[in-house]
């Protein structure tokens, strides 16, 4: 006969055997995890970047971010505007409100290039080389009333922003329609972004709908308005 513990102990012995496949078995696939963790990590961060057909990642000896380096963080997602029924609208303190035609302002002014870097709240950055128009050349068409002092810009998705009449004439601020050589496409603004340098990026309007010259030095945009600071300056 098996006494007690001579059955308590063969219970035991039976239990350890019974965990040893179950533990070499959890730490197996531990192990096939962490391998697939690491693994799917070094892919990602050696995958190629995608460069879009014709586009620029180099200019002057500087090397660009590329358009597929952006993060989609628009209110409404990626807005798609027609072209062929879509104005741009200057009113507000001017001497003659003015419309134009998508042609109008990509044909009758003249382009101006420039490598910016936009950086966002949210703690990334991406460098581009733009092409577009001085935002002056546009307000000095409409004509600046001296009660104007600051510009707010409205956009196809109902976003809206504001900068100083001073920061966008001493800054030589851009409304860009190119990006790395390529059009805008659908997702980064088409058909115009401003380029708001050194202003961090929620001043970057994109989809620009409508110009507003104002006297309201305390207007706040769709961020501002939200607890997000006025002048928005790029930390040094």
């Amino acid at each position: 006969m098996i006494d007690e513990s001579g059955a308590n102990k063969m219970s035991k012995d039976r239990l350890m055997r019974m965990r040893k496949p179950l533990f070499w078995g959890i730490l197996l696939l531990s192990m096939v995890v962490a391998a697939l963790f690491i693994g799917s990590n070094w892919i990602a961060g050696n995958r190629p970047r995608r460069l879009r057909p014709a586009e620029i990642s180099e200019y002057k000896g500087q090397n660009l971010s590329l358009i597929d380096d952006f993060r989609e963080n628009s209110i409404k997602g990626p807005q798609h505007i027609d072209i062929e029924n879509y104005t741009l609208a200057i009113a507000g303190f001017v001497n003659n409100s003015k419309t134009y035609t998508y042609d109008d302002v990509v044909n009758k002014h003249q382009h101006f290039e420039k490598v910016v870097t936009l950086h966002c709240v949210e703690g990334w950055d991406v460098t581009i080389l733009w092409e577009g128009i001085l935002l002056k050349d546009l307000l000095d068409e409409a004509g600046v009333d001296e009660r104007a002092k600051v510009a707010i810009f409205y956009a196809y998705d109902g976003y809206s922003t504001s900068l100083p009449l001073d920061f966008i004439v001493n800054n030589e601020i851009l409304m860009v329609y190119k990006m790395n050589g390529l059009v805008l496409p659908p997702e980064r603004g088409f058909p115009f972004q401003l380029v708001a340098e050194s202003k961090l990026g929620y001043k970057w309007a994109k989809w620009i709908t409508n110009i507003e010259l104002s006297d309201d030095v305390n207007y706040r945009g769709y961020w501002e308005s939200r607890g997000f600071p006025n002048d928005a300056d790029v930390p040094p």
